[in-house]
This record gives structure tokens, sequence and C-alpha cells, in this order.
């Protein structure tokens, strides 16, 4: 890859009505919703690299790492090819956000380009704790919020990018031959990665997937207690938003077969998440 290339991205098309959460929502501070929308859009610019079915391994892991340059010695300047990376550079320096909370998520998606199988949970959890972790922790240093609050964003995070897992569980596995159910749990049950490909799941796949909807619970119990215990108002009613849906959707896997169908929130219960975190952030 050159470098001085303006073609360093493959963009998706995705953008932040496709997550699972409000990113950057009218309930944040409006001072600093640039700053979230600088962030996320790295953060969706490299993702869209790792996640490029057309690129080979070797060429996302130089893009990324092009990118990473950019970020930490702004690299490549005039060049469009690492504008949101400038972009992001800036805006880290002038609010004084650790650039770990970008870098780590570079760190992730290379991680992605050449792993496609996770031999058990803590691998797992290893990932999560650089590819969906940082986004928390960025968001309460954005905030002037203590860092104790990290060991309740974590698992928040977490499980947000487990239960994420779990719905695109058949798509990684056809589109990137990428499998994130852990491998000793699925060698418990004496399912292989071939039974994704299926049209549902088997049972015993099905309680691989369940297994992991319990342990995203267990990661649920100690994310409830973020939003009580920021100072931000504003960045309590996001959090607490962000909880009833991932509490929701938990529940809603609990009950589902991702294989069978794409399980997720519709309109209304998404809504209704919303309203009920609003309150609890207006009551806290």
């Amino acid at each position: 890859m050159n470098a001085s290339s303006s073609s360093v991205e493959t963009p998706s098309g995705k953008g932040a009505n496709d997550e699972n959460f409000p990113v950057g929502s009218f309930l944040l501070p409006k001072r600093l919703r640039p700053h979230v929308a600088v962030y996320y859009a790295f953060a969706r610019a490299i993702d869209d690299i790792a996640d490029n079915p057309d690129l080979s391994a070797d060429d996302k892991v130089e893009r990324l790492e092009a990118m990473d340059l950019a970020l930490i010695a702004e690299s490549g300047v005039g060049d469009p090819a690492f504008d949101k990376a400038h972009q992001l550079r800036h805006s880290l320096l002038e609010t004084g956000v650790d650039f770990a909370h970008a870098r780590d998520l570079v760190s992730a998606f290379k991680q992605d380009a050449v792993k496609n199988r996770y031999a058990n949970w803590t691998e797992l959890i290893d990932y999560c704790n650089r590819s969906a972790a940082p986004v928390g922790r960025y968001l309460l240093e954005l905030h002037d919020e203590d860092k104790a609050a990290f060991a309740w964003s974590d698992p928040l995070c977490n499980a947000l990018q487990v239960l994420n897992h779990l719905q695109d569980c058949a798509d990684d596995y056809r589109q990137l031959d990428r499998v994130y159910l852990p491998g000793d749990w699925m060698a418990e049950e004496g399912v292989s990665v071939e039974d994704l490909a299926q049209p549902a799941s088997s049972q015993p796949l099905l309680r691989v997937i369940q297994r992991c909807v319990r342990h995203t619970r267990l990661l649920m119990a100690d994310a409830r207690l973020l939003p009580r215990n920021l100072y931000s108002p504003r960045l309590t009613m996001e959090t607490a938003v962000i909880v009833r849906i991932a509490s929701a959707l938990t529940n809603k896997l609990s009950n589902k077969d991702p294989i069978a169908e794409r399980v997720e929130l519709s309109k209304p219960e998404f809504i209704l998440c919303g309203i009920r975190g609003v309150l609890f952030g207006m009551m806290t």
C-alpha cells in the first residue's frame, strides 16, 4: 500500500445509526458532541479496514499501522487519507484525553486482521478490553469523570461487544471466517465452526450461545452501577439509556436464536429504553 494514497480507508457505509447504542446523542453536552463524532469517525474507519473481506491480512495491518502513525505523529499532513486520524489527534490534544483510548482500538483491529478464533472467554474479554472498553474510557475522560468508573464502564462496553458478536456470529463466520464464540465451550458441546453456516442453531450450538449470554449477564451486574457513580447529569442519562439497551438485548438473546434470525430491539423497545434511561438520570 502506498502510504500517501487517498484510499487507505475502506468505508463500509455503516454509521452511528447502525450501532446498538446511541453515539454522541443529544443527551451529551453540546460542546462535547463534535469530539465524540471525531472519535467515532476514526473508530469506524479503522473497524471498516479490519472488516473488509477483500483485503489481505497484511494489507489490513499496514493500513491500520499507517492510521496509528498518523494519529500519534501526525504523519502524512495534508493527505486526505489520514484526515480522520489527524482530526482525532487534534481533538485529543485539545481535550487532554489519553491517546490510549484510540490506539487500543487500533491494536484490537490489527488483531482482527490476523486472528479468527478465540480459545476461551478470557481471550475474548482481552480482545473486548481493547476493542470496546476504550470507548467508555474515552467518554469518561472527556467528561472529566473519575477513572475509578472504568470498573463499571469496562463491563458495559464489553457486554455490548459480546452482544454484537452474538448478533453477527453467522455473518462473521460466513463473510470473514471469524468466530468469537469461545473455542473451549464449543469443544465441550461438540460444536464445530461449520455449524454457524447452518440455517438455525443446533441444540449444542445454542447452549454455547446461551453460555455467552449468561456470562454477559455477569458483566451487566457490574455495568448497572455505572450511571449511579457519575458526576455529569447528561452522561448519567446517556449511560443509563445504554445500560437499559444492553439489558433488553441480553434478555432478547436469551430467548432467540441469532443464527436463525436477526435478534435486535424494535424501534418501540429502543425508545422505551431511552425514556426509562433519561428518567433514571433525571432522578439520580
